[in-house]
């Protein structure tokens, strides 16, 4: 199946959800909430705006809490994004700022369970296979989608590791703005 044809659901719940003048609201959900999901959060929000789509809000979960993985923030800095740690914990807690006068994204791993998550009428976005696999029912979904993406986990401490990373940020900012360029308002 072609990418196009993969993230074309996503199109259609959009579309849907403008057209009926719903809220919006996405889950990107992996596995461990520190890679993927993050990134797929943080463009997904950073896309939406830039093409004007309202009532928007984008989350992010995972089947466990971890972190978010230091070379996902590097990347994104790297992209252009205003980044400041807010906590010192086993699990911190950044503000991302997309826009200037816009609220900033507030990440930190978190399970699909947080409090701070919807509960109902969201779209969940499988951004890894192993939480495709593993949750082939999302409770409160009215959509979910796969978008999977390879882990660039795996080039951890190796010295590709920056690039890896920078590469997966790019690609899935990419389709995603694929996705929010084939919207009509």
């Amino acid at each position: 199946m072609e990418r196009n044809e993969i993230l074309q659901p996503l199109i259609d719940y959009l579309q849907s959800k403008i057209n009926d003048h719903q809220p919006i609201r996405l889950i990107f959900i992996c596995t461990h909430n520190s890679r993927r999901s993050h990134l797929a959060q943080v463009w997904a929000q950073t896309l939406a705006f830039y093409y004007g789509i309202q009532n928007i809000i984008c989350y992010s979960a995972g089947t466990e809490a971890t972190a978010i993985f230091p070379s996902v923030i590097q990347s994104l800095q790297k992209s252009g994004f205003l980044i400041e740690k807010l906590s010192e914990s086993d699990n911190l807690i950044y503000s991302m700022k997309y826009a200037l006068n816009e609220l900033p994204i507030i990440g930190f791993s978190k399970t699909l369970t947080t409090d701070l998550n919807p509960k109902s009428q969201f779209c969940a976005i499988m951004t890894c296979s192993q939480a495709d696999n593993g949750c082939p029912f999302i409770v409160g979904a009215d959509k979910r989608i796969p978008i999977t993406y390879d882990d660039p986990k795996i080039f951890d401490n190796s010295p590709e590791q920056a690039e890896k990373y920078l590469e997966r940020s790019k690609q899935i900012a990419t389709e995603l703005k694929y996705v929010f360029v084939n919207i009509k308002l």
